[in-house]
Parts: C-alpha cells; sequence; structure tokens
C-alpha cells in the first residue's frame, strides 16, 4: 500500500506580526513549523502503515527551506520525502497551488506506485482556506473526505474504505473505493516520536527535489503568480474592541433572578445597538 501525505512548512502563527504601516505579515526572523493539521494526517498513514503495511511517501511544495519540514516528517516515520521546489511556484494561490501538487503525485505514482491514499491535513494555519485537499481530488479525479475523525475500516482485497466524518449535525459513516484523498481533523490521533533511528535516517535521506519539468507540469501559466486569480489586497490586524462586556452582579443570586437582571439591562442595550446601527448606515452612505 502507498501512501502520499501532503504537508505544508508554514509560520509558527504564535510569532507572527503585522506590519503597523503596511498591514502585511512580517516573515522575517519568525521560525517555521509543519502544519499542525497536517501532523495529524501523517500519523493516520502511519497508523496504517503500521496495521496493513506499505509505505509512505511525503510531499511539499516550497522554497528550498522547505527541506527542513520534510525531514521532520522523516523523523516521524515517513519512508520518502518529495520537495516541489521552483520559482515559478512563487505566489501561487489555493488554484494554482493544487494545479502543481497534482502533478506532482502522479508524478510520484510513475516513479513510486499509484497512491492508494492522499492525506492532508483539514486546513493550514497560514491560508485557512480548507481548499487545497479537495481540489487536489478533483484535479486528480478520486473521491474526497474531508473532516475525517477516524478511519474505521480498509480493505485492501474489495478496494474499499469506511471513515468517520464529523459535521455540524454530528457524525457521518462514509465508505468509498480506493484511490481518495482524506482530510484529517485536528485531535484525531497522537503523533507520535521518532526513535534514534529515524533521526539518523533522516539526517542521511536525500530529499528527492523536483522543478516544474521534473513533475511533468507543460503549461508553467497556471502555477505561481501568473495561475492564481486569487489577490490579497491587504492583510490586517483587527482593531481593539473599545466596549466592555457587560457585568451583572449575582453570583450567589438562583437563576431566575439572574435572567431577571439580565432583561433589566435589555432596553439600554437595544438603545445602544440601535445607535451603533444608525452610525454604521451613514458610514456606509458615505
Amino acid at each position: 500500500m502507498h501512501n502520499v501525505v501532503c504537508i505544508k512548512q508554514v509560520p509558527d502563527s504564535a510569532q507572527i506580526r503585522v506590519h503597523p504601516v503596511t498591514n502585511t505579515i512580517m516573515r522575517q526572523g519568525v521560525p517555521t513549523i509543519v502544519n499542525p493539521y497536517d501532523l495529524f494526517a501523517l500519523e493516520a498513514a502511519m497508523e496504517l502503515r503500521d496495521r496493513i503495511g506499505g509505505e509512505i511517501t511525503v510531499l511539499t511544495m516550497g522554497p528550498p527551506a522547505a527541506e527542513d519540514s520534510l525531514r521532520k516528517a522523516l523523523t516521524f516515520g515517513a519512508d520518502r520525502a518529495v520537495l516541489l521546489t521552483d520559482r515559478v511556484f512563487a505566489g501561487a494561490d489555493t488554484l494554482a497551488t493544487t494545479y502543481a501538487l497534482a502533478a506532482a503525485i502522479r508524478k510520484i505514482g510513475e516513479e513510486y506506485g499509484t497512491p492508494d491514499l492522499i492525506f492532508a491535513g483539514k486546513q493550514t494555519i497560514d491560508g485557512d482556506t480548507a481548499q487545497v485537499g479537495p481540489g487536489i481530488a478533483k484535479r486528480l479525479g478520486v473521491v474526497q473526505l474531508t473532516y475525517v475523525a477516524e478511519i474505521t475500516s480498509l480493505d485492501l482485497a474489495a478496494r474499499a474504505i469506511e471513515v468517520e466524518r464529523r459535521s455540524e449535525g454530528g457524525v457521518q459513516v462514509l465508505r468509498t473505493k480506493l484511490p481518495c484523498l482524506i482530510t484529517m481533523l485536528e485531535a484525531t490521533n497522537e503523533i507520535r516520536r521518532g526513535g534514534m533511528k529515524d533521526a539518523l535516517r533522516a539526517a542521511r535521506t536525500d530529499i528527492v527535489k523536483w522543478n516544474a519539468q521534473d513533475a511533468g507540469i507543460v503549461d508553467t501559466q497556471k502555477c505561481g503568480l501568473k495561475g492564481s486569480p486569487t489577490i490579497v489586497k491587504r492583510v490586517f490586524a483587527p482593531s481593539k474592541r473599545a466596549e466592555k462586556a457587560m457585568l451583572v452582579e449575582g453570583a450567589d443570586q438562583p437563576v431566575p433572578a439572574l435572567i431577571d437582571a439580565i432583561f433589566k439591562q435589555r432596553p439600554k442595550l437595544e438603545t445602544e445597538l440601535t445607535a451603533l446601527a444608525r452610525t454604521s448606515d451613514v458610514r456606509s452612505e458615505r
């Protein structure tokens, strides 16, 4: 069984800063990490390998520095790592990114065997679009199983898989045929600690590096900034709200008394909300 896991190297969100003048993200000096959601996908793939065998190829698209994240994945236990890197990929939105990654996955299939499952995290912490996984599935023509919490069964002989998917209404049980693409939810498993053997192997392993031509991409106009119809006009930090939360005294009061106290504040709140709405309408007209 061959599984491909798509990961991304992202800025550590805990240390991201926004420039006060240009309103752009200041990436200089900000450490990078493997997208946390992708680690759940990697662990899910490794758990399947532990049960039924096979191998795992980890794939990322990014600058040469993204090799660090791939070596991290090898340390956790992945078998192979492929870095898709080329200047033509710079500035890619999700449409251009999925085009390049889908081409790379096809190439991986030619070189190392057709993938049975493609894994990704539900989204990345920098873009937060949750579009890349489904976009890859669409381009490859495979079924997508998103927001998966657990892989309940896998029958290689029947080429069938069953998963539990979380939705707003509860939990869905889905069954489909292989190959397919799975995006994993957070907190569905716990990433293992790689042993010394894996760490030494990760340090010695040669990362496979492909440019656009190596990945079989013919039309580079669909890559990078040229192939990206999405334009980010501005990135900014939300301003602090001047309003403070209303505090209703009465920690020792029974619930009916607290409800009465809250409803006594209702006329005042309605007046303030009406005034705020009128102010917003005036600004919109201007």
